[in-house]
């Protein structure tokens, strides 16, 4: 889990603790042929999800999937972006040109409004990328209707061409009882929310698209090398944080956040991890785009933004 969905957010005058209220344990949604075919023909959902009624920490991934689920698209970046630029001048990246001046700062750009900025504007530019290749290119089934094919097949009500991997895997029915059929008495696949997957097709995954734009533009202005202060952990119970006992960095902890906001998605039901995995690759590509575009525009000495990307590689961007 990232630091920066457990660090405490300082939002102007405020500071905003992470604790979140979440859902109770054991909850599955759909796992009925009638209510899975109600949701698929357009209808309300039949439950609604049971919450535990104390504020926690994130702590378990139905946490996380849940989080995921009540978000504004670019929410767990604005807030990292704040949690940066409450760290001071030392974690701000070594080329941004107002670093070592003693008399000017940073502000329109270089700063915080510049900053606050492109990762919100980012996030458009990411989900307009990701819109076209979900609906112009890929169509990819979300995996509740996808499970749905399974259910039916495994039923004998019809026949459709599923690799046997599948067909055959644990996941569906298991002898120590977990599978899917073992629980539910149908092949459908549980979901996290109760009106399952949105109505646009899973690939690539919008979460992921947006985490990989935000990150990366994160990456271009805060040195990735500087050491989280004090980080933590939360408890097995998400009620209190812990201290984690090791140094952690901006950038390992932007790529666990882009890594966290994306499979969240899978671990609701949702999405595919190919979804999540090439969105944030999709994302990434957009976001060195704009600041390639960027770079051209300024009039300070400057000379390009530096980062590593997901596969671990280093660019020089806008120089």
């Amino acid at each position: 889990m990232s630091q920066f969905l457990w660090n405490y957010i300082p939002y102007g005058p405020m500071t905003i603790p992470q604790t979140y209220v979440m859902p109770a344990a054991g909850q599955d949604f759909m796992t009925s042929q009638g209510d899975w075919l109600a949701i698929q023909n357009g209808g309300a959902p039949s439950g609604s999800i049971a919450t535990d009624p104390i504020p926690r920490y994130i702590s378990r991934g139905r946490d996380l999937a849940e989080w995921v689920h009540k978000d504004f698209p670019y929410q767990a970046f604005l807030n990292a972006a704040l949690i940066l630029l409450g760290l001071g001048p030392n974690a701000v990246d070594s080329a941004n040109p107002y670093r070592t001046s003693a008399t000017q700062g940073g502000f329109v750009t270089f700063g915080a409004a510049e900053i606050l900025d492109l990762v919100a504007r980012v996030a458009r530019q990411a989900l307009k990328a990701a819109w076209y290749q979900k609906w112009l290119v890929h169509r990819r089934v979300r995996p509740e209707a996808f499970a749905g094919c399974v259910h039916f097949h495994m039923t004998g009500a019809k026949i459709y061409p599923i690799h046997p991997e599948l067909l055959e895997s644990q996941a569906l029915s298991n002898l120590d009882g977990t599978g899917v059929f073992d629980l539910y008495d149908t092949y459908l696949l549980p979901m996290a929310y109760p009106e399952g997957c949105p109505t646009h097709p899973a690939y690539p995954a919008g979460h992921a698209t947006i985490a990989g734009a935000c990150a990366t533009v994160l990456k271009a202005f805060f040195k990735e090398s500087f050491a989280i202060p004090i980080p933590v952990q939360a408890s097995a119970d998400g009620l209190v944080l812990a201290p984690y006992g090791g140094t952690l960095t901006v950038g390992g902890e932007l790529d666990k956040l882009a890594a966290n906001i994306s499979l969240a998605r899978d671990t609701a039901g949702v999405h595919y991890r190919a979804d999540g995995i090439e969105g944030m690759l999709l994302g990434e590509q957009v976001a060195i785009g704009m600041l390639s575009d960027y770079g051209d525009t300024y009039n300070e000495p400057f000379a390009g933004f530096s980062l590593t990307k997901f596969d671990g590689t280093n660019v020089l961007v806008g120089a």
